[in-house]
């Protein structure tokens, strides 16, 4: 079964006009109490859609967009432009060694990385960002909550293959800015703006290089370094713990893996990290997960981007001129009211898509947790 999220199963039931929103999430609870709690939402939801008869994944589908692509697919192709492109990480196992190198491609639908394993990483020598490729036969993994494209054995890229075009990329996977106090367990593609108001130490350990899991008795492998962070955020509305991997914290901090040793070396030197990143401001996209043990919300952190003081300053600026321009359509005769709201709903057009120029990334093959 391929891992398809919550409320990418939910639009598809409900497009099918076989059950409206509400309706489908009675059916979803009463499905898991059915089943004695033994499942997920998610597997209730995969349940209902086959009672229901509504097609999930298009399996005929020759080449798909990257939103339409979920972990556990295999013989995917997919067409996009780079946005980012990774250096090559080597990596010990064993007497022998391997190479690891990633990019992030993306079309109007959302981005997603590209994974190349040992000779494959050859293939990108000549690959730069702004290049469109063509991924053919490669197979889908999932990676700290988000979806990768491996090329495998018989995967193949097309470097600018002629003819093919994309024109916009949207901006991750299409997240949605939300209020801290509106989040919800499981809630996915979210973007948050948060001041950090609480900072805790990191926390280090080891990791095999080429699988990212923890290393255990018997691994012959040269182990890697990794950590997590915890953070809480807060935006007015609530507070949330924000949880950063390898590579989120990276971001968060401004360091690399050899500053992070440093900090793991003499914690005593983070201290002072820990006081300049008191008040700073964050745009943090990733999904809501609750934890169990603490019966609290987590907000999982997947990009991580310094907040831009400007550009939230143009967004307020813009709502607030939409806002006074529905006002005056009220007032104002029919065909002018007519005329007002195309304009409305053309700057709302402009706003709502913006080309992506910078991809932070999730937790890196490179660095896997």
């Amino acid at each position: 079964m391929y891992k398809i999220p919550l409320n990418d199963i939910k639009e598809k039931i409900v497009a099918s006009g076989k059950l409206d929103l509400n309706n489908l999430d009675l059916k979803i609870k009463e499905k898991i109490n059915e089943l004695s709690g033994l499942i997920s939402e998610e597997g209730a939801a995969h349940i209902i859609a086959n009672e229901l008869a509504v097609e999930l994944v298009d399996v005929n589908k020759n080449r798909l967009k990257v939103k339409e692509i979920y972990a556990g697919m295999k013989n995917v192709s997919v067409l996009g432009k780079v946005v980012r492109k990774f250096d090559v990480h080597e990596f010990a196992k064993g007497d022998s060694t391997g190479k690891v190198c990633s990019l992030i491609i993306g079309d109007e639908t959302g981005t997603m990385r590209v994974v190349f394993w040992n000779e494959q990483t050859d293939l990108l020598e000549k690959v730069n960002a702004d290049d469109i490729i063509l991924v053919r036969e490669a197979y889908v993994r999932e990676n700290k909550n988000q979806k990768e494209v491996h090329l495998g054995e018989r995967g193949e890229i097309e470097v600018n293959p002629e003819g093919e075009t994309v024109e916009n990329v949207r901006q991750g996977s299409g997240f949605e800015r939300k209020k801290i106090s509106e989040l919800n367990d499981g809630t996915e593609n979210v973007e948050l703006l948060g001041t950090v108001v609480q900072v805790f130490d990191p926390r280090f350990f080891m990791v095999h290089p080429e699988s990212g899991r923890r290393i255990q008795e018997g691994d012959d492998v040269v182990p890697a370094l990794s950590y997590v962070m915890n953070v809480v955020l807060d935006d007015g509305t609530g507070t949330i713990r924000g949880v950063f991997w390898k590579n989120q914290t990276n971001h968060l901090l401004g360091k690399n893996e050899e500053e992070m040793g440093a900090f793991k070396e003499d914690p005593s030197l983070f201290e002072s990290m820990k006081t300049d990143l008191l008040g700073e401001q964050f745009k943090v996209m990733g999904r809501v997960k609750k934890n169990d043990m603490f019966d609290r919300l987590e907000f999982n952190a997947q990009i991580v981007e310094k907040a831009n003081p400007q550009e939230e300053i143009a967004k307020v600026e813009a709502i607030i001129e939409t806002v006074e321009k529905t006002e005056s359509v009220e007032k104002a005769e029919p065909v002018e009211k007519a005329e007002v709201e195309e304009k409305v709903e053309s700057v709302e057009s402009t706003e709502s898509v913006e080309p992506v120029e910078k991809v932070k990334s999730s937790e890196s093959a490179e660095t896997k947790e």
